[in-house]
């Protein structure tokens, strides 16, 4: 398969993103967000999808975090589109169910080139630290509508909001591994019966 990386920039008013991605890394991760529990679940993407990521941001922080977060999901589905090429010899499809104590959450993927969300976490607490869970539903709406993925999160149980947060996050990066790992039976071939995606 070709090289998979791609670095993508990204500039508004609001933010200044720059991302750098590897899909055939090692789940080396670099962020400068300036919202650390963002950065903590953006770990958990690369290491369990061993992907590796570098995300260096600036957002009106003085607001609130919500352009930063929502415009860095933006930033990082042009980033896999990009580096995902044709998405020939691809598995196409992932998913992952991920515990961590008492939580327990399952995330599908499927790389359509259709956008497509189902987020389906009923957090226990609205903020975890100083971060806003609602931010973590435009963060992935803001990733399939640029990475132009079907996307299902679902957090099947959970009494800890930080618990329930990073199953979802360790579920998408292995999903997200699965997806776009090259299948040797379909070298060449894109996998659908459309012949693209």
């Amino acid at each position: 398969m070709a090289d998979r990386q791609a670095t993508v920039e990204r500039n508004t008013l609001e933010t200044q993103i720059k991302i750098t991605i590897n899909l055939d890394g090692t789940g080396q991760a670099q962020f400068e967000t300036g919202v650390p529990f963002l950065d903590h679940m953006l770990d958990q993407i690369a290491r369990h999808g061993l992907i590796d990521i570098d995300v260096k941001a600036k957002g009106d922080l003085h607001i609130d975090a919500h352009h930063t977060v929502e415009d860095i999901g933006i930033t990082l589905g042009q980033a896999f589109h990009q580096a995902i090429g044709d998405k020939k010899g691809i598995q196409r499809y992932g998913h992952a169910y991920v515990p961590l104590d008492e939580a327990l959450s399952r995330v599908v993927v499927d790389f359509s080139g259709r956008p497509g969300l189902e987020f389906h976490v009923p957090f226990t607490r609205g903020m975890i630290g100083q971060f806003d869970v609602d931010l973590f539903h435009e963060f992935f709406q803001g990733f399939v509508n640029h990475a132009l993925v079907t996307l299902h999160v679902d957090n099947l149980r959970g009494k800890n909001a930080h618990h329930q947060a990073e199953t979802v996050f360790k579920a998408f990066g292995r999903a997200l591994r699965m997806a776009v790992t090259s299948d040797p039976r379909m070298q060449g071939i894109t996998p659908s019966t459309k012949g693209c995606l």
